[in-house]
């Protein structure tokens, strides 16, 4: 396990956790900000990818398990991502549908950031969110995050305005 938070466990994924994966990444609505659902092949290089950081960096995303029932809930994590022209240390974050809206996505980005900042020795951290992504938008201001900028990812063919919220690590008091 790599962090705990008051509910929520995140640890690497692993093959085992591919049905869970399908789960999120295969619901058209929980994709709506990447196009649409994925298909399987997209579901197997999106773990492949992960499994790859984890090796050549050290972090990615991360499983998020409900402690309560042990069930895989969601990804978030640390990557790195190309964000307003510079390489940049950015936490995402992607949960199953049937568990919106019930603050597991702000505690599990909340330990992420703190995680970023005192293990990772990140001096800010940021969180790319396509500009029509409301839910996002309110998990990273609810992180203390704000907008540093705007610029446009292609993904899947199409061009995507995103914001770039970010934080700073806090002064030492």
């Amino acid at each position: 396990m790599i962090l705990r938070t008051p509910r929520l466990d995140l640890r690497e994924m692993t093959e085992e956790d591919l049905p869970a994966l399908r789960a999120i990444l295969q619901d058209p609505i929980t994709m709506t900000a990447y196009e649409g659902a994925f298909d399987e092949d997209q579901v197997q290089t999106w773990l492949q990818r992960t499994l790859d950081r984890y090796r050549d960096d050290g972090y990615a995303l991360w499983a998020v398990v409900l402690r309560e029932t042990g069930e895989m809930i969601g990804q978030c994590g640390p990557t790195v991502q190309h964000i307003l022209d510079e390489d940049v240390l950015e936490v995402g974050y992607l949960f199953n549908r049937a568990h919106w809206h019930r603050g597991y996505a702000t505690e599990a980005a909340a330990g992420v950031r703190d995680h970023a900042f005192a293990s990772l020795g990140a001096e800010r951290v940021y969180a790319q969110i396509r500009d029509t992504n409301i839910a996002s938008m309110n998990v990273a201001i609810r992180l203390g995050m704000t907008v540093r900028g705007r610029f446009v990812k292609n993904y899947r063919d199409v061009d995507m305005p995103h914001l770039a919220f970010a934080v700073d690590r806090p002064s030492a008091v």
